[in-house]
């Protein structure tokens, strides 16, 4: 029983490192990467289709990203996609390829990303905490229907501790690597 709480505790704290990893993916480091197009959703005869299956997503250099529509009437609404997110980017169409250009992130916008990355790093260390709780709270309840012993509680809520401690450890290897990531120019 207590197995397969420290298994389930593990399991979700992986899907909450995994899920911080994708957040950061989305902010932008000024180099030009198909994952930052990921969310995007292009109406597609009627249904949102994800736009790597409206067009091939490439980066010709560092600073552009190439998307090649296959449908070439597809091109207005994968551009008006793309104004439309969040990201403050300006396609330019030309044929069916559509570029992007990335503009240089200034030193003020890099100080605001970390910031915004730090906060996605303390949402992911608040999850793997709140799993910690719940994983803690089974085993108290096991305690409480006396099926496990005070010294088992003892060492399982321990062990769930440094189960937790090592996730937190690796949210903020992340977080580092991100920061560096942003701050080189």
């Amino acid at each position: 029983m207590l197995n397969e709480i420290k298994k389930d505790a593990e399991e979700r704290m992986g899907k909450s490192i995994e899920s911080f990893k994708t957040h950061l993916n989305k902010v932008r480091t000024g180099r030009a990467h198909p994952s930052l197009l990921d969310n995007i959703t292009v109406d597609y005869y009627g249904s949102a289709s994800p736009l790597n299956q409206v067009g091939n997503i490439s980066t010709p250099d560092a600073r552009t990203l190439a998307i090649t529509v296959f449908d070439k009437s597809m091109i207005g609404a994968v551009e008006k996609a793309i104004l439309k997110s969040d990201l403050g980017l300006n396609p330019s169409s030309q044929g069916t390829l559509i570029r992007i250009p990335l503009p240089p992130l200034t030193e003020e916008r890099r100080k605001d990303l970390v910031k915004v990355v730090r906060g996605e790093a303390e949402n992911g260390k608040i999850s793997i905490r709140n799993i910690r709780r719940d994983a803690n709270s089974d085993i108290k309840a096991l305690e409480k229907d006396k099926e496990i012993g005070e010294d088992e509680q003892h060492k399982a809520e321990d062990e769930i501790q440094e189960i937790t401690n090592s996730f937190i450890k690796q949210v903020d290897d992340v977080l580092a690597i991100k920061e560096k990531e942003l701050m080189e120019v």
